[in-house]
């Protein structure tokens, strides 16, 4: 295929986001790599970085050019007040969200191949009415797809049954219906977009010891080995469900492509502490490829050159990668 073009967000304009793609447009990277943001406002951070980056405008060519150290093609979306590093401003709440719908819209139309985000701060957003609960549900509503959390690091990947639910209703949201949708989107994704022809997947129990043949609960035995069970019959590779204190066990990840946790505390402090700098969120069950970071918006570390770019780096290098696997990659033109 030819270079993907990959659409980057560069999120909250307080926080450490147009730090972190300043940094990573220090480097040569295998994709047209176009950040939607304040062209006067990255210019400015730049400089408090001390960094010496060509700003220019993007303009679309015919075919994607591989980016090139130094420079940062921007496609110039004005913040509606001036940026300080550090300082949350309400005022450009929705600039954060023009970023996105752009994006959203350039993707949707195939304009660009995957959309990276670099974080954003919720509680501003919805400080200004706007009911926004993070990128995940604002992709989908926008989409209309069925997302499902999954945090990746090169050895492990973490999917995600629930996700920021409180915990005292986590247990009414584990249905076989849910179970159901959220396998399917796992298994048609890793197919599709990781290129693994027949996934494996390690599915949690929701109790201490998968309900100790339920006498610490009977969701295992009633909502969710029926589950497992009925997709087995459809040829799709599930284990569990497992007790999740040894699911992370070596052992049984040898097994697995991936794990699927029942709720957010259950399975994503694990693939933090195994990889905080470099795992990559990524939403399956969309029409178009999203990855992001695994962190917030840092605002201490706005404008320092403090901020670790390791995460963005890795997410910007699956989203080239899952853009690549995609089924309707971009082929180069016909001569």
């Amino acid at each position: 295929m030819t270079l993907p073009r990959i659409i980057l967000s560069s999120g909250e304009p307080a926080g450490i986001g147009p730090d972190l793609c300043i940094e990573i447009a220090g480097r040569n990277w295998p994709c047209e790599l176009v950040v939607a943001g304040d062209m006067q406002m990255l210019d400015e951070r730049a400089r408090k970085l001390g960094r010496r980056i060509d700003l220019r405008p993007w303009h679309a060519t015919p075919e994607p050019i591989a980016h090139q150290a130094g420079t940062l093609p921007v496609l110039h979306i004005p913040v509606a007040a001036p940026v300080r590093a550090g300082q949350l401003d309400p005022a450009n709440a929705r600039y954060v969200l023009s970023l996105l719908d752009r994006a959203i819209e350039g993707c949707s139309a195939s304009e660009f191949d995957a959309l990276v985000t670099a974080p954003v701060h919720k509680g501003v957003i919805a400080d200004t009415g706007v009911p926004f609960l993070g990128h995940t549900e604002y992709l989908a509503q926008r989409t209309g797809g069925h997302p499902v959390m999954m945090l990746a690091t090169k050895s492990l990947r973490v999917a995600l049954a629930t996700t920021h639910l409180a915990l005292k209703d986590v247990s009414a949201a584990i249905t076989k219906e849910r179970l159901h949708r959220v396998l399917k989107v796992i298994d048609h994704d890793l197919r599709t977009r990781f290129g693994i022809a027949s996934p494996r997947i390690l599915v949690c129990g929701l109790n201490p010891h998968a309900g100790e043949s339920g006498h610490l609960g009977r969701e295992e035995i009633e909502i969710i080995a029926p589950a497992l069970e009925e997709l087995r019959a459809r040829s799709m590779q599930l284990l569990g469900p497992a007790p999740a204190d040894t699911a992370f066990t070596a052992h049984m990840l040898e097994e697995a492509d991936v794990v699927l946790a029942m709720y957010h505390d259950q399975g994503l402090p694990v693939i933090k502490y195994a990889g905080f700098d470099s795992a990559v969120n990524v939403t399956l069950g969309l029409p178009i490829i999203r990855t992001s970071v695994d962190h917030g918006t840092a605002l201490p570390l706005a404008g320092t050159g403090k901020a670790d770019a390791g995460s963005l780096v890795a997410a910007l290098e699956l989203a080239i990668a899952m853009a690549r696997n995609a089924p309707h990659a971009r082929q180069p033109a016909k001569r």
